[in-house]
C-alpha cells in the first residue's frame, strides 16, 4: 500500500541471498543508479545504506510513481550486475519489500535502524564510520548527497541527536516494531492503522480522480514537464541553488508549468522536492505573480 507522500522503508536482497553489492565498485553503481531514478521519477531518498547483500533505502513516494522508481533502479542495477559478473538469471530476489512509516516520530526511528545495520553485522564498529550508507551525508558540507539531508537534519534537529538516537539502536538486538496488516506491513502503532488506512483511502481516490481529469483535458505527464524544463534552459534542477535568485526565479517558472500544463493541485506541488520548505498557502501568490509576470 502506498499513496503520494507515504514514507517508506524499502528493502531488497540478492537472489538466493547472493552477494550483489560485494565490491565497492557495485556499491558505488549502485549509489550513481539511484540518483539518476531519483531525479528521473522525483522521489525523495532520506536514508540509504548498502549491505553486500542486500539494501535498505528510506524514501517519500513524493511523486506517486514509487513503483516506477524501483523498477528502474532493480532493472538498471540488474543490467549493470550481469554484465559485470555474468549469468541470465535473476539478480534481486524478487519484488522489493516495503513498510509504509506512520509519522515523524517512526520515520526517525526506522533511518536510525537502517543507519544502524552496519554495526549490527559487524562491518564496523561505529556507524558513522560505514562508507556505503547516508550517515556522513547529514551535517556535512564535503560528502557528495544522494538524500534530502536537509529534511533529515530537521527531523534530528542536531548531530549530536542523530549520533545519539542510531547508537541506541547499534547494541539492541530487537527488529522494528512493524505491524502485519491485510494492507501490508505498516511502521506504526495502532492508532496509526486506521490514520493510514483513512489517507490511502482519501489520498487514492484523489489520485484517481485527478488522473482521470488529466486524461480527460490532456494535461502532460510531470516526468515531460521536467525534462522539457530543464532542456529549455540547459540545467540540472538536483544542481541548482533555490535560495539563489536565480533559482527562486527559476522554481517560480517551474510551478506556472506545473500547474498549466500538468494541472497539478497546489497540495501535490508542494510535495515535491524543488518546492520543500515553500508552505502550501505560498504557492498560489507565487503562481498569480508569475502568471501575472508572463502576459
Amino acid at each position: 500500500m502506498t499513496f503520494t507522500g507515504a514514507f517508506h522503508h524499502c528493502l531488497n536482497r540478492g537472489h538466493g541471498r547472493e552477494r550483489i553489492l560485494g565490491a565497492d565498485k557495485d556499491k558505488q553503481v549502485f549509489l550513481d543508479i539511484l540518483s539518476e531514478a531519483k531525479k528521473r521519477l522525483k522521489i525523495r531518498v532520506l536514508a540509504y545504506c548498502l549491505m553486500n547483500s542486500h539494501y535498505h533505502l528510506i524514501i517519500e513516494n513524493s511523486s506517486g510513481r514509487m513503483a516506477d522508481f524501483f523498477k528502474l533502479l532493480n532493472g538498471e542495477y540488474g543490467t549493470y550486475y550481469r554484465k559485470r559478473h555474468g549469468g541470465n538469471g535473476y539478480v534481486f530476489q524478487g519484488r522489493y519489500k516495503s513498510t509504509l512509516i506512520q509519522d515523524d516520530g517512526y520515520l526517525i526511528m526506522a533511518i536510525s535502524y537502517v543507519l544502524a545495520n552496519p554495526v549490527k553485522a559487524g562491518l564496523v564498529q561505529d556507524f558513522i564510520n560505514y562508507p556505503w550508507s547516508s550517515a556522513g551525508e547529514y551535517f556535512s558540507k564535503d560528502r557528495p548527497k544522494h538524500i534530502d539531508h536537509a529534511f533529515v537534519e530537521a527531523l534530528y534537529g542536531s548531530k549530536r541527536e542523530m549520533i545519539e538516537h542510531v547508537r541506541n539502536w547499534q547494541g539492541r538486538k530487537m527488529e522494528l516494531p512493524i505491524i502485519h496488516t491485510e494492507m501490508g506491513a505498516l511502521l506504526a502503532d495502532k492508532n496509526g492503522v486506521s490514520l493510514l488506512e483513512e489517507k490511502f483511502e482519501r489520498r487514492s481516490g484523489e489520485e484517481s480522480l485527478e488522473r482521470k481529469r488529466k486524461d480527460d483535458v490532456g494535461f502532460e505527464s510531470l516526468q515531460k514537464v521536467y525534462q522539457e524544463f530543464e532542456q529549455m534552459h540547459e540545467i540540472d534542477l538536483d544542481k541548482i541553488d533555490l535560495d539563489s535568485h536565480q533559482g527562486q526565479r527559476l522554481r517560480r517558472e517551474l510551478l506556472l508549468q506545473l500547474k498549466d500544463r500538468s494541472g497539478l493541485k497546489y497540495r501535490e506541488i508542494a510535495r515535491l522536492p524543488e518546492f520543500a520548505g515553500v508552505r502550501m498557502n505560498s504557492l498560489g501568490s507565487m503562481y498569480r505573480h508569475e502568471k501575472k509576470a508572463k502576459k
